[in-house]
């Protein structure tokens, strides 16, 4: 049995969606079958309906750990694994990190994050040594990364290597972008190629490196010079995505290179190997 409370992002919104949202690994299916043999409890009262949710109510829904985990298993697709890392094709719709989460279903620790709808390629080691070395590699950008991003309109440079200053707003899970510096803000830096453009759809493929590594900073730095990912709700153009046919960012992690400079311990086995995700 899972107990969860109802948060202010879900107050008026659909069961259903909530708790999909919550449990990645629970099918539509299995939720309606749930619900009709009355498993799923709100504030304690047994309920058979798709009912509406309010902040702060508490939702019990009794399925055991073993029903979860058969679904579970079809989030894991391993892309390389060795006896220290492992690496997932993570999907769209589930966090690399909390509650029922990668990390938990793995039970390994994620070296790095990806946003919850962005898909591709994360990181985990599978013990301390590993992730201690893993982690100040990333620190001393000894590993890369490459995303691909599908952008709203085409840019005029092929190639640039943007800079501005990035400030997130916790509370708002929002980050604020600006050309100057200002209290508060950091610095970022973020790279981009074009690699194709649609002019009919009016939209373009870029591949993007991260030079600093900020929560939402492809996004919002995309966003900023007019060309947000197609799909994204938040940083983007909801009319164009739905013009388009997107709810989700088309944002990618698709390559990882252990770019090794200095000793790696255990890990120099990997030094300049590149995983790359198939398309």
């Amino acid at each position: 049995m899972k107990e969860i409370i109802v948060n202010q992002k879900y107050d008026g919104k659909k069961l259903n969606n909530f708790l999909l949202d919550t449990f990645p690994g629970l099918s539509p299916n299995l939720f309606y079958k749930t619900l009709r043999k009355k498993d799923i409890r709100v504030n304690g009262i047994k309920i058979a309906e798709n009912v509406t949710l309010s902040a702060g109510d508490k939702i019990s829904i009794y399925l055991s750990d073993e029903q979860l985990a058969s679904h579970y298993s079809k989030l894991i697709d391993i892309v390389y694994e060795d006896n220290n890392i492992v690496i997932l094709n993570k999907p769209a719709g589930i966090e690399v990190t909390g509650e029922n989460s990668l990390s938990t279903i793995l039970n390994f620790s994620p070296c790095h994050r990806l946003d919850r709808n962005t898909t591709g390629l994360v990181l985990f080691a599978k013990n301390e040594e590993a992730l201690s070395i893993l982690l100040e590699k990333f620190k001393h950008h000894e590993i890369e990364k490459h995303y691909r991003a599908a952008v709203i309109g085409i840019p005029a440079k092929t190639r640039a290597t943007l800079v501005a200053y990035l400030f997130k707003d916790a509370k708002k899970s929002l980050v604020y972008i600006s050309d100057v510096p200002k209290k508060g803000y950091e610095k970022i830096v973020t790279s981009y190629q074009v690699i194709s453009i649609n002019k009919k759809q009016n939209t373009s493929i870029l591949d993007v490196t991260l030079h600093t590594g900020k929560t939402h900073q492809i996004r919002a730095h995309l966003a900023h010079i007019g060309h947000s990912v197609v799909g994204d709700g938040k940083y983007g153009n909801n009319e164009i995505n739905k013009k388009l046919g997107y709810k989700t960012q088309q944002l990618c992690s698709y390559s990882l290179t252990f770019a090794f400079q200095t000793d790696s311990g255990i890990l120099n086995y990997l030094k300049n190997k590149q995983i790359i995700l198939k398309s």
